[in-house]
Formats: structure tokens, C-alpha cells, sequence
């Protein structure tokens, strides 16, 4: 079939190859997590900055969401390719390549010189930030077992939301300070991700699988270009072309047929991108219908949090982002507490269920919001939000990691965060048609409301584009309708959390395993008829770190 077969050649072998010490493994998470909280900074940081880069690049509407566009479209794409890759040859070569390529590619992207070298550079970005999303919990579950492995959900719950929420933040600041400027929001986190770099070269030491690798070029290509076809759909239809269009027609038939392709080819070669085998599995299956729905309900709902406090209740950017901190202090919460507990107990289902449960409360409960709701209900709602995303998110990957074969533990972790990557992009962009189309009806309404006349004072084409240029009472009216429109993207998201949580309800729980991916690996060999002799040779052969201890076991 189409794919290229290669022998590895194993790096050479020295007596002081040795398992990893907890020391040297929490110095390595260390090193991850830093790289993980340098890779989620840059993708929120350019928000605050991107009227000023445009304005002074001299760009346009389309360019400014082809700047976002560009780094979702590479990360979610390559996030299965990473996933697999990692499960065929060193898990830290691929971190280190993912770190440095995000590293080249925000050096260039704070050079360019016009918006089209921007959204190039975005690119590359999104290369190095689609490994270090799928790479860092791989290596996290390679290092410890699903048992172990609660205890550290709260520092990485903790990385992700304070990035998500310092991004902004620390953009306008950036923006705002004259010695600094905007290309200092692509520099800043140059440093963090080289000292990543080498905290993860000098303490991470994983085992390395020497294999005939058969890389899947074509299947890898096929899926990322449906995926990325869909995406710039689902991006643009709406902006720049109606839903029902010929474009869309067009589009959309591209994708279905790349993505049909890349199934066909993923059925027939030797070590395909995204096994078909892994859906035979029901967690696995259960967990990915989960995904999506939480990435919908996460992405697409949580995104519009900062238009709602800005325009409908008129907070400064700074203070919108600091209005999203129960939100974010309710994950870290669940997700520590609910770590230490699936620890303690061994038993996860049941937060999973909670979550879930959670999820979808605080939804509905911010589809009930309006323009003039008090703040204290409204951060009541996002903290409950909060929480259920907590327990959710890190709990669904652990519990595909903790049901596949070692050797498929790469490429299934990938495959649960690809799918929430994709549900997410996808509900950005429906999800903002949805509050469009309420918000024009609502301004209408209200126009009429108060007796002006759409056609002579120019109410119907009121909106973000010439606010501040209307008259006040214009304005009062335009604010109001996105303050009420609001609800009606979170009633959505709320329903398809029920439709999470009822994925999750037919998930069955298995016991968490107690050795991490490597020692299953290593165990599977030192079993003698475990499996057959070929199997061994053909997909663990020899694990050339730590080699005198698998010689010793032997």
C-alpha cells in the first residue's frame, strides 16, 4: 500500500542506560508542562494584539481570522500524526521536534513583515503546538500508570486554564507598553520554550522501541487535508459565503471525499494514522463521541464568555478575562481533587459521571443570563461550569489510555484530544453563526422597540463593526441583544453536555492498571506465552534504553 517502510537504527547502547527515578520524572513533568504552558500562551496571547498587528500590517477582516484560523487548522490536523508517530520511535526526539518547530515559528511570526508571512509562521506554530498538545499527555502516561497518574491532573488542569486565561491578559499589557510593542506576544515565550527544551533533554529517558517502522504518508496527508478542508468550512461559511452555498456544496463534498479516502487507505496499511481497530473498543468509541461534544460545548460556548462581558456588560478586556477566573478556578479544583481521589481509589467512572453532570448544569444555568443579570450569578454559573469540565476533560483520555494496548497508547490519546480539538473548531463557528443570526433579530426587535426607523437612521446595519459610532441609544440596544443572545449559545452547548454525558453513562469501567506504559511493555515480554514470539519481535523487539534491566528480566 501506500506507505514507506524504514528500519530504525538504535541509538547505541551504554551500561548506564537505567529506568527513570521519580526524581528525575517529576523534573521531566516539570519540563513538559512548561512547554505545554508556553504552547496554550501563544495561542490565546495574539487575541488582545490582533487589531493592532492588522492595522499596522496593513491587513484586512479575512486575514485577521486567518491568523487564528491558520494555527487551529495546522494543530488540530497533526494531532493524530503526532499521536502515532509516537507510538513508533522516541517519544522525546518528537518532543524536542515539537518545542523547536513552535520556537521557529513564533521567532519568524514576531519578524514578519506583512499579515500573508503572519499566517505563514502562525502555521508552523501550529505544527510544534498540535505535538506538544498530543505529546505531553502521552509521555505523562508512558511515565505513570493510570492509578498514579490522578495526582498530576491538577497541575496540568492548572497549566492549561492559567494559560487560557493569562494569554489575554498579558497580550494587552504587551500591546499597551510602548518599549515593548506587538511582536513581543510571539518573542515572549521563546525563553520558556528553550528552558523546556532543556529540562525535558536532560531528564526525560524513555524507553525507545526499535521496530520496522511503516509510516502512512498518505493516509497522514488524506486526513489532514479533509480535516483541514472542513475546518476552513466551518470557519468561513457564514463570514464569507452562506451555509447554503455552492462553496459550501463544494467544500464540504472535498472533505467527505478526502476524509472517505483517508478511511479506505487507514483499512489497508500496515501502521495506519488512526487504527480502525481502536473503535472496536467501546470506551474508546464512547470516549471520542464524548469528545466532540465536549469540545462543542468547551470551545465553542466558552469563547463568546469575553464578547458577552465586553459588549453586552461593558468591561475593559483586562476585567473580561478576570471574569472568567471562577470559571478557571473551578477546573483546577475538580480537577486536583478528583485526581487525588481516582488515585486513592482506583475507581473513575463516577467522576467522569459528575463532571458530566456538572458540565451541563452550569450551561444551562448561563443559558438564563441576560444583559443585566447580576455578576455574582453569572460567576456562580461559570465556577459550576468549571468543575464539571474539570473532572471531565483529563478523565476521558485516562480512561482510553487505561483500555488500549501499550502499543496503541500514542495514537488512541491523540485520537480523544484530535476529536475535542475538531468538535471545538467546529462549534466556534456554528456556534457564532447561531449568535448572529439571534442578535440581528433581537436588534431589530428592540429598534423597533423604541421607534426608530431601521431604513432611515441606519439601525439595520448596527453592530460590532460601527458601535461606538452610534447613537447611544443604539448602542444600549445592540449591547442588550448580545447580552440576551448569549444564552442561547450555552442553552445549545448545555444540551450537547447531555448528550457527553449520555456517552459517558454506557462507558464501562475497568480497574486501572498500576504499571505505566513501559513497564506493560516490558512486562508483555518477561511473560513468557503472553503473546507469541513474532508478535514480540515485530512490534517491541528490543528496548534499547534500560536495556540491562530487560536483559535481566529476560
Amino acid at each position: 500500500m501506500s506507505s514507506f517502510t524504514s528500519t530504525d537504527v538504535p541509538p547505541s547502547q551504554s551500561s548506564t542506560d537505567a529506568p527513570m527515578t521519580h526524581k528525575q520524572k517529576i523534573e521531566a513533568l516539570v519540563g513538559l508542562l512548561l512547554g505545554m504552558f508556553v504552547a496554550f500562551l501563544s495561542s490565546t496571547i495574539v487575541s488582545n494584539a490582533l487589531p493592532t498587528i492588522i492595522t499596522e500590517l496593513h491587513g484586512t477582516q479575512d486575514q485577521y481570522t486567518w491568523v487564528v484560523t491558520a494555527t487551529l487548522l495546522a494543530s488540530t490536523a497533526t494531532t493524530p500524526i503526532w499521536g502515532k508517530f509516537s507510538d513508533l520511535v522516541s517519544k522525546k526526539l518528537l518532543v524536542q521536534l515539537s518545542i523547536t518547530l513552535f520556537t521557529i515559528g513564533s521567532i519568524l511570526a514576531g519578524m514578519s513583515q506583512s499579515v500573508g508571512m503572519l499566517i505563514g509562521f502562525r502555521a508552523v506554530q501550529g505544527l510544534g503546538l498540535g505535538g506538544l498538545q498530543a505529546l505531553v499527555i502521552i509521555v505523562i502516561a508512558a511515565m505513570f500508570s493510570p492509578r498514579e497518574r490522578g495526582r498530576y491532573q491538577g497541575p496540568i488542569a492548572a497549566v492549561m486554564s492559567v494559560a487560557t486565561v493569562a494569554g489575554p491578559l498579558i497580550g494587552g499589557l504587551i500591546v499597551d507598553t510602548s518599549w515593548l510593542g506587538w511582536r513581543w506576544t510571539f518573542f515572549v515565550g521563546v525563553p520558556l520554550a528553550v528552558i523546556a527544551l532543556i529540562v525535558v533533554q536532560r531528564t526525560l529517558n524513555l524507553p525507545i522501541v526499535k521496530k520496522d517502522v511503516s509510516i502512512d504518508y498518505v493516509g497522514a496527508t488524506l486526513i489532514a487535508a479533509g480535516v483541514s478542508t472542513l475546518l476552513i468550512w466551518v470557519t468561513l461559511a457564514g463570514k464569507n459565503f452562506e451555509w447554503a452555498s455552492a462553496m459550501s456544496f463544494f467544500l464540504v463534498g472535498l472533505g467527505v471525499v478526502l476524509l472517505a479516502a483517508a478511511l479506505w487507505v487507514e483499512s489497508k496499511v500496515k501502521e495506519p494514522i488512526i487504527p480502525l481497530r481502536l473503535f472496536r473498543d467501546r470506551t474508546t468509541t464512547l470516549a471520542t463521541l464524548a469528545s466532540i461534544a465536549v469540545g462543542v460545548a468547551m470551545f465553542g460556548g466558552a469563547v463568546f464568555l469575553g464578547q458577552y462581558f465586553q459588549i453586552a456588560r461593558g468591561y475593559s478586556p483586562t476585567a473580561a478575562g478576570l471574569l472568567t477566573l471562577p470559571m478557571v478556578i473551578g477546573s483546577m479544583l475538580s480537577a486536583g481533587l478528583s485526581g487525588a481521589m481516582i488515585t486513592k481509589f482506583g475507581r473513575w467512572k463516577g467522576f467522569l459521571i459528575a463532571g458530566a453532570v456538572a458540565m451541563s448544569a452550569g450551561f444551562f444555568l448561563l443559558s438564563t443570563i441576560d444583559h443585566a443579570t447580576p455578576m455574582f450569578w453569572v460567576g456562580l454559573f461559570l465556577f459550576v461550569l468549571g468543575a464539571g469540565m474539570g473532572m471531565v476533560m483529563q478523565n476521558l483520555v485516562l480512561a482510553v489510555q487505561n483500555t488500549v494496548a501499550p502499543s496503541d497508547l500514542g495514537t488512541a490519546s491523540s485520537t480523544v484530544s484530535f476529536f475535542r480539538s475538531l468538535g471545538g473548531a467546529a462549534g466556534v463557528s456554528v456556534l457564532g453563526a447561531v449568535l448572529s443570526t439571534h442578535v440581528a433579530d433581537l436588534t431589530a426587535k428592540g429598534l423597533s422597540a423604541i421607534g426608530v426607523d431601521l431604513s432611515a437612521s441606519g439601525g439595520s446595519s448596527a453592530g460590532l463593526s460601527n458601535l461606538n459610532e452610534l447613537p447611544e441609544a443604539i448602542q444600549d440596544v445592540v449591547r442588550a441583544a448580545y447580552g440576551d443572545a448569549t444564552a442561547r449559545v450555552f442553552l445549545i452547548a448545555g444540551i450537547l453536555a447531555l448528550l457527553s454525558l449520555i456517552a459517558i453513562a454506557f462507558i464501562r469501567e475497568k480497574a486501572l492498571r498500576t504499571e505505566s506504559g513501559d513497564e506493560q511493555l516490558l512486562a508483555k515480554i518477561a511473560v513468557p506465552g503472553e503473546i507469541d514470539s513474532d508478535t514480540v519481535d515485530a512490534e517491541l523487539a528490543l528496548l534499547t534504553e534500560g536495556d540491562d534491566e530487560l536483559q535481566r528480566r529476560k
